[in-house]
């Protein structure tokens, strides 16, 4: 894709106090600069948002993976290297807004490793090794091996096949990942429904909460995705074991759709409020799956409804509504990981059409 010039660009655009187009030169696409944030298009303005808004240990992770996806490299270097500052003395990254996040404080990992790759700085490296050692041998596990969601918790969130295997993949270390991705779904998965439930407490041996939630699927589709992506030819047994957990995952929300396009909260309970996150997520994995050539072409359609009803959620500030809402999660709002599905979702559209 092809590389952005943010940094180059800054003393051309001129940084002024006040003036409505310093900040849009390099925006994804050609010479943006000159242009006021109603003239930008859909993607950017959904990046602007995301880059306002706060963010706590996995949504800084997860934004840097949707700027990483998109080509903006600049951009990914410069949060690698805040990751990298507010990297706890154990390793992990981002530590900001959550003490006890373990799996979620992995999620920058592949962009920090990535940004130590391009440019040879030994803060990034020292961050990105320091982060490896304490997954492979210092936080907190079942006697399986299995990750802990928390530090703190001895719990198994559907969430943490995004945050985590990804990470270990994109480092090479392949069978951990498979390793890690097989004993959530142990714990998680509910063959009749062919849906994930959200928590499982690994000491008391019970689902804390037994609910599908629609967001804890998607970014278990999503983490295995980028897993498949990641792993080498010679790994094909192991790749078609992913594959069929992600096109589970993918029938079991489909089972849910709704006319318009969207799931529920809790995907099977039309009780819960509509939410527009999990069909971004799904989008995404549906369009990498194609064009990795582990999907057929017939998830296109579903796909493409999906996409075209979360475009029709971004507001003119280029928010994405009706997503699980920060802080909480409890309610239709606007998230980080909101506005980042939307960006992954468009890139992975855009390489598929291509």
């Amino acid at each position: 894709m092809k590389r952005r010039n943010f940094l180059a660009a800054l003393p051309a655009a001129g940084l002024t106090a006040g003036s409505s187009t310093s900040l849009l030169a390099g925006c994804s696409g050609t010479d943006k600069e000159g242009l006021t944030f109603n003239e930008l298009g859909l993607v950017d303005k959904v990046k602007m948002a995301m880059l306002t808004m706060q963010r706590a240990t996995w949504e800084q992770g997860v934004a840097m993976q949707a700027l990483l996806e998109l080509g903006e490299t600049e951009l990914v270097i410069l949060m690698a290297k805040d990751a990298v500052l507010r990297q706890s003395k154990d390793g992990r990254l981002a530590m900001l807004g959550e003490e006890f996040a373990l799996s979620d404080a992995a999620s920058p990992g592949e962009a920090v490793f990535w940004a130590a790759k391009q440019t040879g700085d030994p803060l990034l490296e020292r961050g990105y090794e320091k982060l490896l050692d304490y997954v492979l041998h210092k936080a907190p596990r079942t006697k399986e091996g299995i990750i802990y969601h928390f530090t703190n918790l001895p719990q198994i969130w559907s969430d943490i096949i995004y945050m985590l295997p990804p990470f270990l993949a994109a480092a090479g270390q392949f069978e951990e990942a498979l390793k890690q991705i097989d004993g959530a779904r142990a714990c998680l998965w509910n063959p009749d429904k062919k849906l994930l439930s959200h928590m499982w407490d690994c000491e008391k041996k019970v689902l804390v909460r037994k609910e599908c939630w629609g967001v804890g699927n998607g970014w278990s589709a999503a983490g295995i995705t980028r897993v498949i992506r990641a792993l080498p030819a010679g790994m094909s047994a192991e790749r078609t074991k992913l594959t069929g957990y992600v096109r589970e995952i993918i029938d079991g929300c489909l089972a849910h759709i709704r006319d318009d396009g969207l799931f529920h909260n809790i995907v099977d309970d039309p009780r819960s409020f509509v939410e527009t996150n999990l069909a971004q997520m799904l989008a995404y994995s549906i369009y990498r799956g194609i064009k990795g050539g582990w999907l057929v072409e017939r998830y296109r359609t579903q796909a493409d409804k999906m996409r075209a009803a979360a475009h029709t959620k971004v507001d003119a500030l280029g928010l994405v509504q009706g997503v699980c809402g920060s802080p909480e999660f409890d309610h239709p709002g606007t998230a980080t990981e909101g506005q980042v599905f939307f960006i992954l979702m468009e890139v992975a559209h855009g390489e598929l059409a291509a």
